[in-house]
């Protein structure tokens, strides 16, 4: 019990690459430096106000080291840095005694971050910077809250977007959307209904009722794909080039509607990729997109009365379409030939994907997987998970 107590002394493992660490210290570095500049034009140095507050490099960590923290995004950064000094200027001025007051502004102000949630660490130092700062700091007032801390703030925040872009990490860290169902009805998601849930992270978190560094929607990324990492140890390496159909029957931009709508019929097919003439995928027609045309909105059926009108397309006016470029969805998900089976599952599982082109280095079309292929595959693992399991218990 106490060698388990004392490991909690130990460092954690660290999992952040040599790359990464050099990039949040540069990150710092850079940040700070381009704050005082930046601050020293617009603020100057009057009033013996320091130009930087030393908090500050507290919050240079956050931004530049772990800016995928909630406690690192831009309203804590603002809110929780100006509301704290707002918090420790009211307490230096009401409460004449430095040594209550120091730690009652910084109480106050965590409780004012949690309600405003804003949370963030180095608020708690800059409450007590305007209680124990010295003359200069007591004697400005609440001028402090807005220079230097406010525009301290604003400045590294503008300072942390800048170089986040420049290194193309997302920041603000951004929070994925709901996954909608496809069909618009009340059943959750495929990959929903098996393994762990939303509501099975929201009931974690609230038993553990404690503050994480990591958001939900993170937290639940990162189980997610845990799982998926774990099914690919299970089932082994199955890629995409190994389960994909190699005879691919294509068409380009300018192929009429008729001769597509003939090929989907003649091969019993239900999409063609649609490439360029390096055969580089532009798009993917299926029978869906035929369906979705103005001009076949009131038809139930893809018999007779289809083909007629479909004849009867090439004889109209020229804002009707005529050619495959002219009905297919803009956007197309493509994936390599490399791509494990297991990344596929979300994406024709749950984002309702029905067929999936793969490309080769140089992005050409090499294969195509729909959802059938998708169902094999799995299948396979699964009996080749059973025969491994067999032969070890055999041994």
């Amino acid at each position: 019990m106490i060698r388990d107590w004392l490991r909690g002394f130990l460092p954690a493992p660290m999992t952040a690459s040599t790359a990464e660490r050099l990039r949040g210290c540069a990150g710092a570095l850079l940040g700070l430096l381009l704050t005082g500049l930046a601050c020293t034009r617009l603020a100057g140095l009057g009033a013996g106000l320091p130009l930087l507050i030393a908090p500050l490099g507290a919050s240079a960590v956050l931004l530049f080291a772990v800016p995928a923290s909630p406690l690192a995004q831009p309203w804590p950064i603002l809110g929780g840095n100006t509301v704290s000094a707002l918090v420790g200027i009211t307490c230096a001025q009401w409460v004449p005694d430095p040594l209550l007051a120091a730690p009652l502004a910084a109480a106050l102000a965590i409780g004012a971050m949690f309600a405003l949630r804003c949370l963030h660490p180095p608020g708690g130092a800059i409450a007590l910077t305007a209680v124990l700062g010295g003359p200069a700091v007591t004697g400005a007032g609440y001028q402090f809250a807005l220079s230097p801390v406010a525009l301290n703030s604003a400045m590294l925040l503008l300072a942390a977007i800048g170089f986040h872009m420049a290194t193309r990490r997302p920041y603000p860290h951004p929070r994925p959307a709901p996954r909608a169902n496809p069909h618009h009805t009340a059943d959750r998601t495929p990959t929903q209904r098996l393994g762990v849930s939303a509501e099975d992270v929201d009931a974690i978190l609230r038993q553990y009722d404690q503050v994480l560094d990591v958001s939900r929607d993170d937290l639940d990324s990162l189980l997610q794909q845990a799982e998926m990492h774990a099914y690919r140890r299970r089932f082994g390496e199955i890629t995409c080039a190994e389960i994909m159909s190699r005879d691919v029957v294509a068409v380009q931009f300018g192929t009429p509607l008729a001769e597509a709508w003939r090929l989907l019929r003649r091969h019993d097919i239900r999409a063609l990729p649609v490439i360029d003439p390096a055969r580089r995928v532009i798009g993917l027609v299926s029978d869906v997109d035929f369906m979705r045309s103005p001009e076949l909105d009131s038809f139930d059926g893809l018999g007779a009365r289809f083909q007629r009108l479909i004849r009867r397309v090439t004889t109209m006016h020229a804002d009707r379409p005529e050619v495959v470029g002219q009905i297919m969805p803009r956007g197309i998900r493509t994936v390599a030939e490399g791509t494990h089976v297991a990344e596929l599952v979300p994406l024709m599982a749950d984002a309702g994907v029905r067929h999936v082109p793969v490309i080769d280095q140089e992005r050409r079309l090499a294969g195509i997987i729909a959802q059938s292929d998708l169902i094999a595959a799995l299948y396979r693992g699964s009996l080749e998970r059973d025969a491994a399991r067999s032969g070890s218990k055999a041994a």
